[in-house]
């Protein structure tokens, strides 16, 4: 058996290190490598009891809620036939089993009882596995799974099974009614539907179309045995392909496996939508998301709006206190914009002292009176340069969109708005909704 050294140490070990973890084992060199494994790798506090009546101990002095999870082996001196599991579910903890003591009807029973994971020792990378998993359960946030069949027995068995596994569950009878849920903006890490659905076709178009790159990926279920089935599905654009019946535990692992890659996708894919100096988004990642989050907008019949915002007199800013503290300034006016806007909202720097906000459904009225609280936050913030307080503003050009258009077409029409509010003085926000109500007054 063998620990090799975790990959990424500095940036891990912090990762879990409020959480406290009950490790149940009576072997001092299984104890001793997942005790280490799990303290190097994710900083976590583990407890290590090695019977049930030091479990019970532990527990008592604790207290139930002091341990986010339990490892535990399903055997022990004074608990042969599983009582430390009955004790740890009883008591509201989550449980990964870690035991030779196993087989396929073991497993199935174990994790009917609810259990977040089974890993069998004394099998290869058995012990970096455990850690893995470990690290999966802790991860805040289930996967999330959108079921889609439209066979009511059907879905409620397989319901029943992902459950089990832990999955969280989002149920559709129909493809319509799966692509509205994606719509809504719910977080769905997998989707799974059966290759008898109506409109497959069109629910894997459409969710690649929606889309693009980030689509979430398909896993088709069949009771045929026809490997053309399974070719089709994937060129039609599926993920995986499984025949019914199947192994539960198979199903939970590929299931987790689609999810875990595309959670791997997706995080290459952030550092890569991430401004190099302001750490919020990029250009790029503006370009690419804000056309398919408008067509979600327009689609739920939602109007929105998207702003401009540029940094009063930099370049002067630049001559005066050199780059350094340009720097300096562009990471502030970020840091407090991604406090303020957070994450409902699209929220990137364009180049230079440039950033844009695509809202998540305001119309220009709401948007307007959101960008003059922004201005009004930044003017109020003060940064400090070569021992002199810096006051910094901003001027907002604000557009609505309300009909599909080009993506670059609303970025323009914002931005003619942040040319009139620097001609008409800076600081201040310009929207045709100010236009109006100024030729009204």
């Amino acid at each position: 058996m063998r620990l090799r050294r975790a990959s990424g140490r500095a940036n891990h070990i912090q990762k879990h290190r409020d959480k406290r973890l009950l490790l149940v084992e009576d072997s001092r060199m299984f104890a001793a490598a997942l005790k280490h494994g799990l303290e190097l790798t994710h900083g976590i506090n583990v407890a290590h009891c090695a019977s049930l009546a030091a479990v019970k101990a532990e527990v008592a002095a604790a207290g139930e809620s002091a341990f986010s999870l339990a490892v535990l082996d399903l055997n022990l001196p004074d608990a042969p036939n599983c009582e430390a599991l009955d004790f740890i579910l009883a008591n509201n903890v989550p449980a990964i089993v870690f035991t030779a003591a196993f087989n396929d009807s073991t497993r199935g029973q174990i994790l009917n009882r609810g259990v977040a994971d089974c890993i069998v020792k004394n099998e290869p990378e058995s012990i970096e596995r455990l850690i893995a998993a470990v690290d999966r359960v802790l991860t805040k946030g289930r996967t999330t799974v959108l079921l889609v069949d439209s066979c009511a027995a059907s879905r409620q068995d397989l319901a029943s099974i992902l459950r089990r596994g832990l999955f969280a569950v989002i149920e559709a009878s129909e493809a319509w009614e799966a692509l509205q849920v994606l719509d809504q903006g719910e977080a769905v890490d997998v989707i799974i539907t059966d290759t008898g659905l109506a409109d497959l076709a069109g629910l894997l178009g459409e969710v690649q179309k929606r889309q693009g790159e980030d689509a979430v990926p398909i896993i088709g279920l069949s009771e045929q045995g026809d490997a053309r089935v399974a070719a089709r599905f994937i060129e039609a654009g599926g993920a995986d392909f499984i025949r019914k019946p199947f192994l539960e535990a198979e199903f939970s692992g590929r299931i987790r496996h689609a999810a875990m890659l595309q959670k791997r996708i997706q995080a290459l894919k952030l550092a890569a939508a991430s401004d190099y100096l302001t750490g919020i988004f990029n250009r790029r990642h503006f370009f690419m998301t804000g056309p398919r989050l408008v067509d979600q907008y327009l689609r739920r019949g939602e109007g929105t709006s998207i702003a401009v915002l540029d940094i009063d007199h930099f370049k002067r800013l630049n001559d005066t206190y050199g780059h350094e503290i340009g720097d300096l300034v562009l990471k502030h006016v970020a840091g407090r914009l991604k406090a303020l806007v957070g994450d409902q909202h699209l929220l990137a720097r364009l180049g230079g002292e440039e950033f844009g906000i695509l809202f998540d459904g305001l119309g220009v009225r709401d948007a307007f009176a959101f960008c003059e609280r922004l201005r009004a936050e930044l003017a109020k913030s003060k940064i400090v340069a070569d021992d002199e307080d810096l006051a910094i503003t901003v001027s907002i050009g604000l557009a609505t969109i309300e009909a599909p258009e080009a993506f670059e077409n609303y970025l323009h029409a914002a931005d003619q708005f942040l040319y009139m509010a620097k001609h008409a003085g800076r600081n201040r926000v310009i929207s045709e909704l100010a236009l109006l109500d100024a030729l009204a007054s």
